[in-house]
């Protein structure tokens, strides 16, 4: 029995942000040293910031205190010195800054281009259940918008947040030693405030995932009206689709005021809270000051330790509130990252070496299956039949009868409900994937091309295949004329979906590219439907040549094109309700006479 549940459903835990952003710890690890420089980078960065208050501490308490003045006249080389030792640690921030800045930048990009190419790499080996329930388009924006938010957290935030948390516990502990007195009311009253900023933090995170959900909305959308551009403007739906997008970026623009109202928030009562306890504080440094309790160049050293204290929570704000809608972001890729097929691959390989002269043996017993989508609507019904060796077998049927459904099983894009299809006496459950396919070449009434120049997209069926190879399977499916005209032939660029050619042309690339590929077993859905009389006419006697020598099973609503075929199934509600050659199935006068009779006639 198929397990024909989503792949999509299965969704992370509503976890804290750190814990879902620890997920993204294994990319960091093939850069270690990367990373470790960074640190170390941060780390000297951090130290001489933390060395400037005392600076200024020695530059007042000793440089300019009255012990420095000898008659008047200040000690200048003391002076000096301290004003090198600040120029001499200012040196060191500016290299240790910039080498940090280089690093974590770089691991930005290269961690979020790891990250891109693993998320694709999932989404490749889905089957077709994962795309009933998740659009292109969303995946499109998980894979640009999404990780973009990463790159800016791994690139940016992160090392600010590390950089301001080294800063503010530096600068607290060196605000202790200045003053523990003093210190210890701030540390109090930090406390206090760190409460609120969580509370909104995590709603923040939640606005974030809303927002970026909205905004793939927006591109999903965008992308299939692009793709159905000629249908749009057909039916004069340019107004109506524009407006449905508007609607889309509106809605998406209030979610994102909504978490930009909330981060606003974060931020001005982080900023007011820290400001209003040291401005206290120093309020009280300043009366120790006054009663000779204390050193003007230390309360000066103190309120510079405070200054960074407070610069550096008003930060963390900051990086918390992106860290919040990375950490939405994240959740979102992990969603594609943890799917997983519903078709699992066997482990059996196949001995190709005896069908590839003779073509392959195909079995469907007792299929039934049912859509993932539709689970109430029978699609296959008990269904059987065999395709010897180098047999040639048209299924052919009202829409609707399974014909189509018949291939895609025999490609395992999905699994039956009950029954066995074998190929070559194996089941084909038991086969590798890239084994099964690699011994089937398909070619879909949709023609499918790439946005490449013509060799690359024939080579796609032969990724080895020499110009003598190429130019023969062109030659094979009439199309080799019409390459020739194109204005650079073989490499003549083709557009995005091959929008440079025509129906037929483009039907007939697809063609080229399967019977490079040399497959024993060859499926033709609809194979000559986007062709006219004349190219119909020559890509059937291509078609002919090439399935001598493999086993051809095609669907064709066109019945002359199979008439020759040397067995026709009828498929109706998912069974075979016929069989037999053309002949045979005309005189028996039923289903199949009456769609002839229908086709025929009107041909003559």
């Amino acid at each position: 029995m198929a397990d024909n549940t989503s792949p999509t459903a299965t969704k992370p835990a509503d976890l804290s942000a750190w814990h879902t952003l620890k997920r993204l710890l294994p990319f960091f690890s093939p850069y270690r040293n990367r990373v470790l420089l960074a640190g170390v980078s941060l780390l000297v960065a951090a130290a001489a910031t933390l060395a400037i208050p005392a600076a200024f501490r020695l530059l007042i308490d000793q440089g300019f205190s009255t012990g420095s003045v000898t008659d008047g006249i200040i000690d200048t080389a003391n002076v000096d010195s301290v004003f090198l030792r600040l120029f001499a640690v200012a040196l060191v921030l500016a290299v240790a800054t910039a080498v940090r800045f280089y690093c974590v930048s770089w691991l930005g990009d290269r961690i979020t281009a790891d990250l891109r190419n693993a998320v694709f790499r999932r989404v490749m080996h889905q089957d077709p259940v994962f795309f009933e329930t998740l659009r292109t388009g969303e995946v499109q924006s998980r894979l640009s918008s999404d990780t973009t938010l990463i790159q800016s957290l791994i690139g940016s935030s992160i090392s600010l947040g590390l950089r301001n948390s080294v800063l503010f516990i530096g600068a607290l502990i060196m605000m202790i030693i200045s003053s523990p007195s003093l210190a210890s009311i701030i540390v109090g009253l930090l406390v206090v405030v760190v409460v609120p900023i969580l509370v909104i933090g995590r709603r923040v995170r939640k606005l974030s995932r809303d927002s970026q959900d909205k905004l793939a909305d927006t591109g999903a959308l965008a992308n299939e009206t692009l793709n159905a551009m000629q249908t749009v403007q057909s039916y004069v739906r340019e107004d109506m689709e524009s407006t449905r997008y508007s609607k889309a970026t509106d809605t998406a623009f209030h979610s994102a005021v909504r978490r930009n109202r909330n981060r606003a928030y974060l931020t001005a009562l982080a900023i007011t809270l820290v400001f209003a306890s040291i401005v206290f504080v120093l309020w009280l440094g300043a009366q120790a000051v006054m009663e000779d309790r204390m050193s003007a160049g230390l309360l000066t050293q103190f309120m510079l330790y405070a200054a960074l204290v407070a610069g550096s929570t008003g930060a963390l704000a900051e990086v918390l509130g992106d860290v919040q809608r990375a950490a939405g972001a994240t959740e979102r890729l992990l969603e594609l990252l943890d799917a997983q097929p519903a078709i699992n691959s066997g482990t059996t390989e196949l001995n190709t070496a005896q069908s590839t002269n003779s073509g392959s043996q195909v079995s469907f017993n007792n299929i039934s299956f049912n859509y993932p989508s539709r689970p109430n609507e029978i699609a296959l019904n008990q269904l059987s039949f065999t395709l010897a060796p180098g047999q040639t077998v048209a299924l052919v049927g009202p829409s609707g009868a399974g014909k189509t459904t018949v291939l895609q099983l025999l490609l395992r894009f999905y699994d039956p409900a009950s029954g066995s299809i074998e190929l070559d006496g194996h089941p084909i459950q038991s086969l590798s994937l890239q084994a099964l396919r690699e011994n089937i070449g398909f070619v879909s009434q949709d023609s499918v091309v790439f946005s490449d120049d013509v060799a690359a997209n024939l080579r796609y069926g032969k990724l080895d295949a020499t110009d003598d190879e190429i130019r023969q399977a062109a030659t094979d499916a009439q199309a080799l004329d019409f390459i020739e005209r194109l204005p650079e032939g073989f490499n003549t660029y083709l557009g995005e979906k091959g929008v440079r050619l025509s129906g037929g042309q483009r039907q007939r690339l697809s063609i080229a590219r399967a019977l490079l590929k040399n497959p024993p077993l060859l499926l033709l859905d609809e194979a000559t439907s986007a062709l006219d009389a004349e190219s119909e006419r020559k890509v059937q006697k291509a078609l002919e040549s090439a399935m001598c020598g493999r086993t051809t099973l095609v669907i064709a609503h066109r019945l002359a094109t199979i008439v020759n075929a040397d067995m026709i199934l009828v498929l109706e509600e998912g069974q075979v309700v016929e069989s037999g050659t053309h002949s045979d199935l005309i005189k028996a006068d039923g289903l199949y006479a009456k769609l002839a009779a229908m086709q025929f006639g009107v041909s003559e």
